[in-house]
């Protein structure tokens, strides 16, 4: 086989539990490189001409949702229209993904937070060993945001498997990243659906919980990584 592309992104950060933060959620982006979906990401592009954005523009969930940044004067529909360009985008390209999640209140210091990151992605490497052995090139792509999981992905990696290369992303080069940013975006309403925590923002985003549901949280399922 040739190369596999993993494309990784986080939602939440190393600090202490709070209301207002949660979980520590890390995605995996699998594309194997022998999968072109360059028409794709020409389509995705020409949809966001339609919307009136250049081809590098980068859509950003949690602020998109949140009404933050170069969101702050769209509409929920307008903030939907974006959010529903990059989701079908997954949906229709041949990559899968792989998502942990880690709730911090669980964890009374950072040594244990990072101890148990590590162990869950070693383990799922280990599990998965012959896929990701398969291919000639693991290539990690991540924008090297958090110090600490940059670390922690690189010792993970380096002990799992016998090689791997490493590139620096930044997320307007780079669909796939995007796509991880969404997945944890997901993940969390997810999560929210499930303990019906969903704020107003989201609400106005995705209309309901059972539409929410329907036209996203089920459907992107379809494409986690399932192993060999």
């Amino acid at each position: 086989m040739g190369k596999l592309s993993i494309f990784v992104d986080e939602s939440g950060d190393f600090g202490e539990y709070s209301h207002h933060s949660p979980y520590y959620i890390i995605t995996m982006i699998f594309h194997e490189q022998d999968n072109d979906i360059n028409q794709n990401i020409k389509l995705l592009n020409e949809g966001l001409k339609n919307l009136g954005y250049e081809s590098d523009f980068a859509i950003h969930t949690e602020p998109l949702i949140r009404r933050e940044e170069v969101f702050e004067n769209l509409s929920p529909n307008e903030r939907r229209a974006l959010f529903s360009k990059l989701f079908y985008f997954v949906m229709k390209s041949d990559i899968t993904y792989k998502t942990f999640v880690f709730e911090k209140r669980q964890f009374d210091d950072l040594l244990k937070l990072e101890g148990r990151m590590a162990k869950e992605m070693s383990q799922f490497i280990r599990e998965n060993v012959s896929y990701f052995q398969a291919f000639e090139e693991v290539i990690l792509y991540y924008d090297n945001g958090q110090r600490n999981l940059n670390r922690i992905l690189n010792s993970v990696l380096s002990t799992e498997l016998s090689q791997y290369d490493v590139r620096k992303v930044c997320p307007k080069d780079y669909k796939l990243f995007q796509v991880a940013d969404l997945i944890c975006t997901l993940q969390l309403l997810a999560i929210k659906h499930k303990n019906k925590e969903l704020s107003r923002s989201e609400l106005l985003i995705f209309h309901d919980p059972r539409d929410l549901k329907k036209q996203f949280l089920k459907p992107i399922l379809k494409k986690e990584f399932k192993g060999m």
